[in-house]
């Protein structure tokens, strides 16, 4: 099992979660974030003044996927997210070593 984590453009949410459900991942986390990489920021004119945004807003998506989806799931998220401009985000790939589903104690795959 794979904890993917997907930091994207908020805009393009809809379209990776819908990627996601098609090919049969159906739980995922979302967080609104902030951060930067190469953009480093912008500069924003506010009623005649210039102040630097040095985070911009993200949003972060956390999927436990087995093994057999996981690059499925990542192209999903590549093709779903992609806009070819600087910024589109980036999918970080972790091992989970371990599920429990809280309610019926299901262990594994059977607790995605």
């Amino acid at each position: 099992m794979k904890l993917i984590i997907a930091v994207i453009k908020p805009f393009k949410l809809d379209e990776v979660r819908e990627a996601l459900t098609d090919i049969g991942i159906t739980g995922m986390t979302v967080s609104e974030v902030k951060g930067f990489g190469r953009q480093k920021g912008h500069t924003e004119l506010y009623r005649g003044a210039e102040y630097v945004v040095d985070f911009l807003p993200k949003m972060q998506i956390m999927a436990a996927v087995p093994d057999n989806l996981l690059d499925l799931a990542s192209e999903a998220i590549s093709k779903a997210a992609y806009t070819g401009k600087i910024g589109d985000g980036k999918i970080f790939v972790l091992p989970l070593e371990e599920i429990i589903r809280i309610r019926t104690s299901e262990t594994g795959e059977a607790a995605i």
